[in-house]
């Protein structure tokens, strides 16, 4: 057996060091094809397993497979993280029927784990078929840039793993494994060891950015230094997510950072995917929001669009984790209500001095309440300008907002990071109770 499916885990693992389980187990006269390990990862267990490519081409097999699906029993019975190192070219057509009930046995592993541990899938090398799915089970799916991860060959697509970033697949893309693992390894850092856990905690070091225009720069001010991470940059590029720590304590940051770019349907479904998983481990999200609204042209109306908002809104709503909410910029309409609305959406919303929240667009709202006066107007154009620019002023401002209640309070950017820490703290007990059920019917 080739080193290199060894060599990814000592990436993995703290100094290098770990233990394999069924080592010695061979299908037939061949080696498994995948090596199974436990050990440590900044000092707490995490099982993890990593194909080998080198025998026969990394397929899947019984044998293969039942030692993957060890890994997941283990971590079921632990509350342990999985680590999945992907470098496989499918199944073992040797054994087609094992092949396939062993790829739903795994399946249903993944699916069963799904919310309880991390997952983690690292694609090294070639991740085909049924492996891609399983791959995409995860939690996060970090990527080599020479990677390739697809469930059937496409000669209109010539950077798999690029086309796996920008459709949001992979929520990271790396220069070569090693540094896909390390990039794996600083996700799952971040996380807590299941869903049980509280989030890890940190020393950390004050911040030294500055409060910036975009969603990234903003949370590498609010955020601890150094300790932002962004995730799925390259879909949904009018979002913003990244895990960091605020005051060594881990949180997710949601943003929507384009003013001029209304949300699209990857952007829904972009944080709505991340905030179902922050909110299966109890992760604090923190949403700046600066946005004039979704996408409703012609062509997102055909296409479905509502269905992505709806997504959106239901994630944040059905969420019981700690979520904060800032208004940074403009937040008009149904995207206020779905990323910042009190109650269902926010447990504390604040804004920065010159927000604007609006149930319309300024141009739109002085068209409906103004319009006598418009219509009188020597130049209208200009009129309606100026009406709106008073309106932002006026009903639309963060200080309007924060007499009527319906923020917390306006707060300087100089001053955020220190509301938030408050925030977090005071809120650190939250609990909440839903109405018995056995899952909600999230709109897909």
């Amino acid at each position: 057996m080739s080193e290199t499916a060894r060599q990814r885990l000592a990436y993995l693992f703290d100094s290098g060091e770990f233990t394999e389980l069924s080592a010695l187990a061979k299908s037939g006269d061949d080696a498994s094809g995948v090596v199974t390990a436990y050990g440590y990862v900044e000092g707490n267990p995490v099982y993890a397993f990593s194909q080998d490519v080198s025998v026969n081409s990394g397929a899947l097999n019984k044998l293969h497979a039942s030692k993957i699906a060890r890994v997941y029993d283990l971590a079921s019975r632990t509350g342990v993280p999985v680590v999945g190192i992907y470098d496989s070219c499918g199944a073992d057509l040797n054994d087609g029927f094992g092949a396939m009930d062993a790829y739903g046995e795994l399946l249903m592993w993944a699916s069963n784990l799904s919310g309880v541990v991390p997952q983690i899938s690292v694609v090294a090398g070639v991740c085909a078929g049924c492996s891609a799915m399983m791959a995409a089970s995860a939690d996060f799916v970090v990527a080599s840039k020479d990677a390739e991860i697809f469930v059937a060959p496409n000669s209109k697509v010539s950077d798999l793993s690029l086309n796996a970033a920008k459709n949001g697949v992979v929520a990271m893309l790396a220069d070569n494994d090693e540094q896909a693992v390390l990039a794996a390894k600083d996700i799952l850092t971040k996380l807590p060891q299941n869903n049980l856990s509280p989030v890890p905690m940190y020393e950390y070091e004050q911040p030294s950015e500055a409060f910036g225009q975009t969603s990234a720069e903003q949370a590498k001010a609010i955020c601890d230094s150094g300790s932002v991470t962004e995730l799925y940059a390259d879909y949904g590029t009018a979002a913003f997510t990244a895990l960091g720590t605020i005051g060594g304590s881990t949180v997710a940051v949601c943003g929507t950072d384009k003013t001029d770019a209304k949300l699209s349907s990857d952007d829904c479904s972009k944080l709505a995917r991340f905030v179902r998983t922050c909110d299966a481990f109890a992760i604090p999200v923190i949403t700046l929001v600066n946005t004039v609204g979704f996408d409703t042209s012609d062509d997102a109306e055909i296409s479905g669009a509502v269905k992505n908002m709806a997504k959106l809104a239901h994630a944040y709503a059905e969420a019981t984790t700690i979520k904060l909410a800032v208004v940074t910029g403009k937040a008009y309409g149904s995207a206020y209500i779905a990323l910042a609305g009190k109650n269902a959406n926010a447990d504390m919303t604040f804004a920065l001095p010159k927000a604007v929240i609006t149930p319309v667009a300024p141009l739109t709202a002085v068209e409906l309440l103004s319009h006598d006066e418009l219509k009188g107007a020597d130049d209208t154009e200009a009129k309606r300008t100026a009406l709106a620019t008073e309106y932002s002023l006026t009903k639309a401002s963060a200080k309007s907002a924060a007499e009527y209640g319906s923020i917390e309070a306006v707060v300087e950017a100089d001053d955020l990071r220190a509301t938030l820490v408050g925030a977090l703290d005071i809120m650190a007990g939250k609990r909440i109770s839903r109405l018995p059920k056995k899952h909600s019917n999230i709109p897909m």
